[in-house]
């Protein structure tokens, strides 16, 4: 199998690593040739990812910016073989879906929207590893939900990088529960350190303040383009949590301790009932 990457951060590099370790031939395409170069050198590609190697790739992996991604694609989507599967790696699926979509029906390519539920706080090639999407799940907006063939397809394909699981959702309802399963929590933990108190944890920190302060160390660029395209999610969720502290405060400023408790209680019963089976 021959496998084209685009872009060799965390993601890309990992998805190159894993697809070599399983026998695939890759090629891959970045911004910085010194990267593409190193990992040329240490044997993970075998060359460039380009105008030459592209119509021979069966698949297609992008792992840019979302923006990047349509560009690319916009670029380069006539070189893409008939019948290759594409799918990208952003963290919100309505922009790059529609141009992916799009473009695989004008150029005979099969485009699917993908999410991988993996990955560290930090980034680049030098962080990736072969094992990081081991056991992982990955999120995929298909054209059609219930083309079967395709997602046999795709399920065989990403089991050779480690995925063990696929969900199949709609690039709107994406966007929707990833505003609150992980672009809140990285507000809200970005956020939360920036107390004064921050500087003065250690002795007094543990599990807590270790778990929640953990995606505060981000990468404010792809954040800051993934938490404006989302923006219409990410704003109807800051609303919400906004909504439910201001209940915690107003209680605890008042010293209404039986509104304090019924707020607690609220929260762990709904916490019971989402972990539930």
């Amino acid at each position: 199998m021959t496998v084209g990457i685009v872009g060799l951060g965390l993601i890309g590099g990992s998805l190159a690593r894993a697809y070599r370790g399983a026998g695939a031939e890759v090629y891959g395409w970045n911004r910085s040739a010194v990267v593409r170069g190193y990992a040329e050198l240490e044997g993970t590609l075998a060359g460039e990812l380009n105008g030459e190697t592209l119509p021979r790739c069966e698949a297609v992996f992008l792992a840019l910016y979302p923006a990047q991604c349509a560009q690319w694609l916009e670029a380069n989507a006539a070189s893409i073989a008939r019948g290759a599967l594409v799918m990208d790696c952003c963290g919100t699926k309505r922009r790059i879906c529609e141009t992916g979509f799009r473009l695989a029906e004008a150029y005979g390519f099969t485009f699917v929207g993908g999410h991988p539920m993996a990955g560290t706080q930090f980034s680049g090639y030098a962080k990736s590893r072969a094992d990081l999407f081991r056991d992982a799940t990955m999120i995929v907006v298909p054209p059609r939900a219930d083309d079967i063939l395709l997602l046999a397809r795709i399920k065989k394909l990403l089991g050779q990088a480690g995925f063990a699981r696929l969900k199949v959702t709609t690039a709107a309802q994406h966007d929707a529960v990833i505003a609150y399963t992980s672009q809140l929590c990285h507000v809200l933990s970005n956020a939360f350190v920036k107390s004064p108190r921050a500087a003065e944890h250690r002795g007094y920190s543990a599990g807590s303040f270790r778990d929640l302060t953990r995606v505060a160390w981000l990468n404010e660029n792809m954040w800051t383009e993934l938490f404006l395209e989302n923006r219409d999610c990410l704003t109807e969720e800051l609303d919400v949590l906004i909504g439910h502290l201001r209940e915690y405060r107003d209680a605890v400023a008042a010293g209404d301790g039986e509104r304090l408790r019924a707020l607690l209680a609220e929260g762990r019963i709904a916490k019971e009932e989402v972990d539930a089976p």
